[in-house]
């Protein structure tokens, strides 16, 4: 991000003007996995939002993350890269079968961004850390992980407020 003009600096009782206008320097995708009952969550920006990107995010999970896990269960949306096929077509048949085994998937609704406890995350994300321009994909990954540190030391869950009634309410029509 640049600016297209030069913010005015502080004055006495007065706060540093920018101007709404700046050039875009590109974008970033943020890949998040939450565990809300303990309080954790692992974020990763990639590029772009590819097979190839997920299926290194979903390694990272199983190897990295949670390398003593029997089974992983995720909860995603239905986005066409969010698929086992991707960590056929990225690794090596016996690797991605080796992930594979390691989880246990769930797709949200189509329309059901809602039920995706991630969402959540990427909702207090943009408040408390995205909520500003930022000027570089490293200046990105610093701000995400010190936000990821300090939320994961306080071990912050969710407290996800929707019952089993508002899903059958909710649910219904599907």
């Amino acid at each position: 991000m640049s600016e297209t003009r030069v913010p005015l600096p502080m004055q006495p009782g007065q706060p540093e003007c920018c101007d709404y206008e700046y050039e875009r320097q590109g974008t970033c995708n943020l890949f998040v996995a939450c565990e809300p009952l303990a309080g954790k969550r692992y974020l990763q920006v990639t590029e772009q939002r590819t097979k190839v990107d997920f299926a290194r995010f979903i390694r990272d999970l199983v190897d990295v993350y949670y390398p003593t896990a029997e089974k992983l269960v995720l909860v995603m949306d239905n986005l066409n890269t969010h698929t086992l096929a991707a960590l056929y077509e990225v690794f090596a048949p016996a690797e991605a079968r080796r992930l594979i085994e390691k989880l246990e998937l769930h797709y949200t609704p189509k329309h059901g961004s809602w039920l995706n406890m991630a969402e959540i995350e990427f909702s207090v994300l943009t408040r408390q850390c995205l909520d500003r321009r930022i000027g570089s994909r490293t200046e990105l990954e610093q701000e995400v992980a010190a936000w990821q540190a300090k939320r994961n030391g306080l071990a912050v869950g969710i407290n996800w407020r929707f019952t089993t009634a508002d899903a059958r309410i909710k649910l219904k029509h599907l």
